[in-house]
């Protein structure tokens, strides 16, 4: 009897050494089996510019897409600014085409009729003068009337020059200079312009990519300046696993190479390598050994290609290799 007891007792401690053995065959990794975690990937958004936010329209777990508008400013201000900006570059501009279309024909047309005015103006001072100069010779005529008429045809000379000069310009029409100065001022209405535009840009908030809302920083009616936070928003664009790879298996994880990720509740998606740190994450001692280089490891990131809402961004995930 007692002999069949030890017997029995022997059996039961086999089977609970060959069932360890199994649990712990079980819990050890595969070969080629890493483990990481879906990256935090988080950004604080904030208007490129200041003044009342007058409405926000996402809250806390508000999915959001990319391009879609989140909160707005109180433009009011800026828009006035574009108005006047876009008066002053049609101004310039309506300045540039008249020196571009040069003088008038009816302007050209006046300059020569105030030159024949002038000159028969000339003609009559030149004839008064000439008539006074010979009486005075014979003291018929005063010297202050000789002195008058002298001073008449200065001017009435002076007169033509004038409309001569004027008549020239008209014929010309505007310098190059004049043009290209023109040209200078449209060029810097219109920078003013787009200037303008950006800043009533500014005043609407954009979702720089998909993602979801964490932390709405403030409420509407807050005075807001430019980097101030409004939204904290999850990005969900792209999702990266970050992981760890031994040296042992660098040959594995070459960058495109595809691998499934799984996380703890069963489910797995499939991922492709995007990078593979060039340097060790562990510096390797002076001394090394093959026991301590299989202690080197190497950062790597992985692209999941489709992922789902069950997809959380730091959750732990198991990656695994494709064999060899």
């Amino acid at each position: 009897m007692r002999r069949v007891v030890i017997g029995v007792a022997v059996l039961v401690v086999l089977a609970g050494l060959a069932v360890l053995l199994v649990l712990r065959l079980n819990a050890a990794p595969a070969p080629g089996t890493l483990y990481g975690n879906v990256e935090i990937r988080q950004v604080d958004l904030a208007f490129n510019s200041e003044g009342a936010v007058l409405s926000m329209a996402k809250r806390e777990g508000d999915a959001v897409r990319q391009g879609e508008a989140l909160a707005e400013l109180d433009g009011a201000t800026m828009r006035d600014l574009l108005a006047l900006a876009v008066a002053r570059r049609d101004a310039a501009k309506a300045q540039l085409d008249l020196l571009l279309a040069g003088t008038r024909p009816e302007d050209i047309d006046q300059a020569r009729a105030n030159l024949e005015v002038a000159q028969a103006t000339e003609a009559r001072d030149q004839g008064s003068y000439a008539r006074l100069e010979q009486l005075a010779k014979h003291d018929f005529a005063t010297q202050q009337a000789f002195d008058d008429a002298r001073m008449a045809l200065d001017v009435s000379r002076g007169q033509v020059a004038q409309t001569k000069a004027a008549l020239a310009e008209a014929v010309a029409g505007p310098r190059a200079e004049q043009i290209d100065a023109a040209r200078a001022e449209l060029r810097a209405a219109e920078a003013a312009v787009a200037l303008a535009q950006e800043q009533v840009g500014h005043t609407t908030l954009l979702a720089p990519s998909d993602g979801i809302v964490m932390t709405r920083v403030i409420e509407p009616g807050t005075v807001v300046l430019p980097s101030s936070p409004v939204y904290s928003v999850a990005l969900t664009g792209e999702v990266w696993v970050r992981g760890f790879v031994p040296e042992a298996l660098l040959g594995r994880v070459a960058p495109g190479t595809t691998v499934t990720l799984s996380g703890d509740g069963g489910k797995s998606w499939q991922g492709k390598i995007g990078y593979v740190s060039p340097t060790a994450e562990f510096t390797p001692k002076t001394v090394e050994t093959p026991d301590l280089r299989t202690q080197l490891v190497y950062r790597l990131r992985i692209r999941v290609e489709h992922p789902d809402e069950s997809v959380r961004q730091g959750m732990p995930v198991t990656i695994h290799l494709p064999g060899v």
